[in-house]
């Protein structure tokens, strides 16, 4: 392998990926530091209002509690059916004899050998791996809250508000990791076209993200 063909692997694959990582990085001491300028740190804040209103009133809002959760759990199921046929079907890619594994053609930039292009699908094949794992612990969690936020408030019970929403919690914040390796498999999958597309697609994601992520407004009380 020459320094002349995977520089540019070396140096912009990399680069993309720490952007991505950094900004995230920013975002979670954001959370932790100023939740109410995030619209994680605001939805957090309205799940634990949301729980303590229905265990409440769970004999009025227990359909609603239920028909909420459950299609939370259907979107869920969604993704994570999504990221194991991806897995699969990466597998198989690399599993094969094809000629896909093979250089697409001389006009991608960066490394295109054989073990380059392996690198990449295996790269990718990880990051839906691990989606699928927070995907999978996620719907654990909620089905939990399914059950327990039905659960009769009585003075010595351990089920408390505070505890399901703590599963709660626990559960979207595996979505939200989730979400942002399914998010970050994008470029990765860019790479296979060359490295400079990865560097191009993380530089215009963090704004995009930016603007999902923060809360823009400037109300006064």
């Amino acid at each position: 392998m020459e320094w002349r063909m995977y520089y540019l692997d070396v140096i912009l694959v990399p680069l993309g990926l720490l952007l991505s990582i950094g900004y995230h990085f920013w975002l979670w001491h954001k959370v932790r530091s100023q939740p109410h300028t995030t619209i994680i740190g605001i939805n957090a804040a309205g799940r634990r209002n949301w729980v303590t209103v229905i265990m409440k009133d769970n004999e009025k809002n227990n359909i609603l509690a239920i028909q909420t959760l459950r299609n939370t759990i259907m979107g869920l199921t969604i993704m994570a059916t999504t990221t194991i046929l991806l897995s699969a079907g990466l597998a198989a890619i690399i599993s094969s004899t094809y000629s896909v594994k093979k250089s697409l053609n001389d006009t991608v930039y960066g490394g295109h050998g054989e073990f380059m292009l392996a690198l990449k699908y295996v790269t990718l094949l990880t990051i839906f791996l691990y989606s699928f794992f927070c995907y999978s612990l996620s719907i654990i969690f909620i089905n939990q809250v399914n059950i327990l936020i039905n659960t009769p408030q009585e003075p010595l019970s351990t089920v408390t508000p505070d505890y399901v929403t703590e599963l709660l919690e626990k559960g979207f914040a595996l979505n939200t990791v989730g979400n942002r390796l399914f998010y970050t498999a994008l470029p990765i999958l860019l790479w296979i076209f060359g490295p400079v597309l990865v560097f191009l697609c993380s530089f215009t994601m963090v704004p995009v993200l930016y603007n999902l992520d923060f809360v823009c407004s400037s109300t006064e009380n």
